[in-house]
């Protein structure tokens, strides 16, 4: 059974753990490729911190939106909820994945919401992950065969990817028991960045990705995303009337990039470490797979 206590969120969400900073504005570009029986896709995922925030739970979260190429067509839509404790812990609320076939939208049956059909919150990333430390639970949906595992198993690892080169790289192992066909993923990230590469440990499809770009969005093009960001949560109403149905909307928190709920600093490639003026983050566990 996991538990969290509600008292220990920001009220107003601020993620800002150096392993899993999410500020407002910042749009990552991932690639790779995804091998199974049926052959090796290409794959691009944009990952893009809103400015908005919802409240699931009781705790009020920060919303990030994910998209998923295949060979340049989008298959999934995603909205994911965090929230970060006082001691720098960051939690998964939810996430309600689109799936799309052939451009059009087939529905979004992997969704789950704390709090609602037995789904429970749990741990994105810990606030002082190290080797040696436990095992964690990153969210369980029984619904949806949801229970994502974390453990570090190595640090202060160099790794070079498109986007540059990052020292002091922590990597955790990721598997979900309930699905051991699937394998474990291995998720690379670096201090001030976040996730910069994302690797396969057996499983029924080989899936890579490799951080290409990082960069600070407009204030305009900010808008826009929060604009068809809120125009997701409002089609989620119409999908999910069981369980989405029962929060409450989804609000803009900040218009401008970097704005309130911005985490401060970045990575400077090869160095992995914080350097004050610009931002780089990482994408959630549910974007990857």
């Amino acid at each position: 059974m996991l538990s969290f206590d509600r008292g220990a969120f920001h009220a107003s969400p601020k993620v800002d753990n150096k392993w899993f900073p999410l500020a407002p504005g910042m749009q990552y570009t991932t690639t790779g490729t995804v091998a199974s029986a049926e052959g090796t896709a290409k794959r691009t995922v944009t990952h893009t911190v809103t400015g908005l925030t919802k409240v699931i739970d009781g705790v009020k979260t920060q919303v990030m939106w994910d998209r998923d190429y295949a060979d340049g067509e989008l298959v999934e839509s995603e909205l994911a909820f965090f929230a970060q404790t006082d001691s720098g812990e960051v939690w998964l609320f939810g996430e309600y994945p689109e799936e799309f076939e052939n451009g059009k939208f087939v529905g979004a049956p992997n969704t789950f919401l704390s709090g609602l059909s037995g789904a429970q919150a749990g741990m994105a990333m810990q606030g002082e992950p190290r080797v040696g430390t436990p095992s964690y639970v990153q969210a369980h949906a029984p619904a949806v065969k949801f229970l994502d595992c974390g453990v570090v198993v190595k640090e202060n690892q160099r790794v070079c990817v498109p986007s540059g080169c990052y020292n002091d790289v922590l990597v955790i192992d990721e598997r979900n028991p309930l699905e051991p066909q699937v394998g474990h993923q291995r998720k690379f990230y670096s201090a001030g960045t976040g996730l910069v590469k994302v690797t396969a440990v057996g499983g029924d499809n080989q899936e890579t990705l490799d951080l290409v770009k990082a960069e600070k969005l407009t204030d305009a093009q900010l808008q826009e995303v929060n604009r068809q960001a809120l125009a997701l949560d409002k089609h989620a109403y119409q999908v999910n009337p069981t369980d989405y149905a029962k929060t409450a909307p989804a609000e803009v928190a900040t218009q401008t990039a970097g704005g309130p709920g911005a985490a401060s600093g970045s990575a400077s490639p090869g160095t992995g470490s914080a350097s004050p003026g610009t931002t780089s983050t990482s994408t959630s566990p549910a974007a990857t797979g």
